[in-house]
């Protein structure tokens, strides 16, 4: 007998909840319903100025343990405080586009807080316009090449289209390659575009660039080097 009760309890289903009326007929015999407090989201503190130098230590993935000394961050507080406004309307002027003037103005003084190089009073605004000058052709160069990838596959059917998150890597990984030849001498850049695009053999891309075989093998193991750590880059 004592197994029997033992199983049918076992195959007994799962306590539910209870339900509204139960509650009201518990307060009204005087016992007191559980009441659980409803949990709030924090707001997020209102942005300021001054929390500029916080928020640099956390952006974009920088760890706190490597952000630069005190008198550093002093420093670009410092400059932040005199020219933002006049770089970012700087920005404004030739992009002619405010969002986009406001984040590359932040990214500008980011790049240099972790520079950890700073200018003399006087070359202030040279500096950050350099800086911002390279921001903005980095962000055309990303737009150009995510421009070219996206017309390459736009005939692609629906279910053969890849997601956005693919398509985000993929967009990187090309920025990363287009670095990387950019970064290239000449003559490696072009040997290795006529070895990967136009299939020549070391001998054919010799005689293109009027070098020996020997040469353009140097170049092809700088080239493929440069690939390697692009793709193998932690």
């Amino acid at each position: 007998m004592p197994t029997q009760k033992l199983a049918a309890s076992r195959n007994r289903a799962p306590a539910k909840p209870p339900s509204l009326m139960r509650v009201q007929a518990s307060h009204r015999n005087g016992r007191q319903p559980r009441v659980i407090n409803p949990v709030h989201k924090a707001q997020p503190p209102a942005y300021n100025r001054d929390q500029f130098l916080s928020a640099l230590a956390h952006a974009k993935g920088v760890l706190v343990s490597s952000a630069p000394p005190p008198s550093t961050l002093q420093s670009v507080d410092s400059l932040y405080r005199d020219q933002h406004s006049w770089l970012q309307g700087w920005l404004r002027n030739r992009l002619g586009d405010r969002e986009q003037a406001a984040d590359i103005a932040q990214d500008t003084f980011l790049r240099l807080l972790l520079s950890g190089r700073l200018p003399s009073i006087d070359e202030g605004r040279s500096y950050l316009t350099q800086i911002a000058r390279n921001l903005v052709i980095d962000q055309w160069r990303r737009q150009r090449i995510e421009k070219a990838y996206l017309e390459s596959i736009a005939h692609l059917a629906e279910p053969e289209s890849p997601s956005l998150e693919t398509r985000a890597l993929v967009v990187e990984t090309l920025l990363q390659i287009d670095a990387m030849l950019d970064a290239m001498p000449a003559r490696v850049r072009e040997a290795f575009l006529l070895s990967q695009f136009e299939g020549l053999t070391y001998p054919q891309i010799a005689e293109r660039l009027q070098v020996s075989v020997s040469s353009v093998q140097k170049y092809m193991l700088r080239a493929i080097t440069a690939c390697y750590q692009v793709l193998y880059a932690e």
